[in-house]
């Protein structure tokens, strides 16, 4: 049995990046830039107007409050480059500077003192005083040519497709998502849920969670499926999940040291490397880490349902990070709002819920019902509370690791707590 950064060592050890395809942004949503984009054009890529207002040539005086201008011209959003001749330019916002004008007047700040028959103004008096580049967006200001925009290892957000499409990017380098396969194992387990239970049945909840938790991890699910404890159809199910093109195999059960456990022997029997099976942790210490003889990664976890959920947090979605070139992931550290005292040596994955007291502060709680068969306090949860094997009773006010439900979502604020 090793510890857990021995384990998580080598996952990293044995995960390899997967393969770069170039798509648009937007197709790229939700995947990790592969190679990093620098812009290949000024933002904004012309001066231009912040306000529907008038246009004047300020320069190193200030024009005081009472000056009067002439209207010389117009200019519209999507207008041509001009050349200012004389006075003021009404403009509208966004609209491009005229050649020669440097500042912009908004429309609140003048009175009309003519107008055209088409009500177009002729002669403007300024109400407040008006300052060389006062509500002009500067050619460049936002991204100058040539700078990095997005960095390569970035998982793009809508953010992201936003400052590219303003820049024309018209394609990405991405890592493709990770494909992944989970099989379910236990003739007990039941998938209709509309079927009645038979003595000894239990409903399969690993199954969905499972698949679920690794479409919001970034991973396309393209297999699961439940079988029975027999290793034929295991290995069938398990040759299904390769076809599919499953880069990452999830399974759960049969992992321990049972007489129906058979996944360790039929894993070995058909080439696969075991690397570790059994981690120093709560829950889900039987956890097997194996790489297949053609390459893919496989994952043992056991089937208690908070088990499985522990590895496929603490274990899978690490491997999924390097897979597509995400950095390591860094917890919060969050002092604890109650002491906890742990009942095994073991690194402890716990149920748990930051909150804010009346003060502003952060702080961790561990719920009730640890148990790796309760479910319920799953839906109370809004993060993943860890304390290491060295730490025996950790203090209220000590500082714990604080991790999300998922890699890709920080840890949510419950309410405040007086």
């Amino acid at each position: 049995m090793i510890g857990y950064d021995e384990a998580l060592a080598i996952i990293q050890r044995e995960t390899a990046r997967l393969d770069v395809h170039r798509c648009t942004p937007e197709q790229a949503l939700g995947q990790v830039l592969a190679e990093t984009v620098a812009s290949g054009e000024h933002l904004p890529p012309f001066d231009n107007s912040a306000m529907d207002g008038f246009a004047l040539h300020v320069g190193g005086a200030t024009l005081r409050t009472g000056s009067e201008f002439d209207v010389a011209g117009a200019q519209a959003a999507g207008d041509e480059r001009v050349q200012a001749i004389g006075g003021a330019w009404e403009i509208m916002t966004g609209a491009r500077m005229p050649e020669g004008l440097d500042a912009v007047v908004p429309v609140e700040q003048v009175e009309v003192l003519a107008r055209d028959a088409d009500g177009r103004p002729l002669r403007i008096r300024l109400a407040a005083d008006v300052e060389a580049g006062q509500h002009v967006r500067l050619r460049g200001e936002d991204v100058l040519h040539g700078a990095t925009v997005v960095e390569a290892g970035t998982r793009l957000a809508p953010q992201h497709l936003m400052l590219l499409a303003a820049l024309g990017v018209p394609s990405v380098a991405v890592t493709r998502r990770p494909r992944l396969a989970v099989i379910t194992t236990g003739r007990e387990l039941v998938d209709d849920p509309t079927r009645p239970l038979a003595s000894g049945e239990i409903r399969n909840s690993n199954g969905p969670f499972l698949a679920a938790r690794a479409v919001a991890a970034g991973a396309d699910v393209v297999l699961r499926e439940t079988v029975s404890d027999e290793p034929t159809a295991y290995l069938a199910a398990l040759e299904r999940a390769l076809a599919a093109g499953a880069d990452v195999v999830l399974s759960t059960g049969a992992v321990s040291m049972g007489r129906y456990d058979f996944v360790p022997d039929t894993l070995r029997g058909i080439g696969a490397t075991i690397h570790f099976h059994k981690v120093r942790i709560r829950p889900g210490k039987p956890l097997l880490f194996a790489r297949l003889a053609d390459g893919q990664l496989y994952f043992g976890l056991p089937g208690n349902p908070v088990s499985s959920a522990v590895g496929l947090r603490f274990f899978v979605e690490p491997a999924l990070r390097a897979m597509t070139g995400l950095a390591p992931e860094q917890p919060l550290r969050v002092p604890l709002a109650m002491a906890y005292r742990k009942r095994a040596p073991l690194r402890f994955h716990l149920k748990g819920r930051v909150e804010v007291d009346g003060g502003g502060r952060m702080q961790a709680r561990v719920l009730q019902g640890q148990e790796s068969f309760r479910i319920l306090p799953l839906l109370a949860a809004n993060a993943w509370i860890v304390v290491p094997e060295e730490a025996d009773f950790p203090g209220a006010g000590d500082l714990v690791e604080v991790y999300g439900l998922g890699h890709l979502e920080a840890p949510c604020i419950g309410e405040v707590v007086t």
